[in-house]
């Protein structure tokens, strides 16, 4: 079943990069207590996601922390040290929490898996974005294809905020 806005999100634990290496990140420890913009992508340095989704939100992230967002965060089904290298690339730290999914055990407990075996991608996640205030799902903008970044864009999520 797929999450719901007014769904809370499923306990789940991510890794995050840290000074002192990989570290395991709970949904209770991203999402309690606090407003997030959770926006997922296919893979890192993917052309949409590399070239059209993840820009916007580090070029917005000062316009989502003055309309009362604690955290702008990015789950993607890549290891953590994909992500941390996408991270560094970008000029996202500071800006973006990136959060590996390298499982897609959050991913899959959601129901916003998508099937890239396909392609040689294995299970990746969906192409959206989501308003969570803590840790219950307040907006949720799936993009009906994957090489679009037009309802899960940054500019999409501070309109509807």
């Amino acid at each position: 079943m797929t999450i719901a806005v007014g769904d809370k999100l499923p306990e789940a634990t991510f890794t995050t990069m840290t000074d002192e290496g990989p570290t395991p990140m709970t949904t209770a420890a991203v999402f309690g207590g606090r407003k997030v913009v959770l926006f997922a992508v296919p893979g890192a340095f993917t052309p949409t996601c590399h070239l059209k989704h993840l820009p916007g939100f580090i070029d917005n992230a000062d316009a989502f922390k003055a309309r009362g967002i604690d955290t702008v965060a990015c789950v993607s089904v890549n290891d953590v040290f994909v992500l941390d290298a996408w991270a560094a690339n970008t000029g996202a730290r500071g800006k973006v929490m990136f959060l590996a999914d390298g499982n897609a055990d959050f991913t899959r407990a959601i129901g916003l898996e998508l099937d890239g075996t396909g392609f040689g991608m294995g299970i990746r996640s969906q192409r959206y974005a989501m308003l969570v205030d803590d840790g219950v799902v307040k907006a949720l903008n799936v993009e009906p294809a994957a090489g679009k970044a037009e309802v899960s864009s940054a500019e999409a999520m501070l309109a509807a905020l």
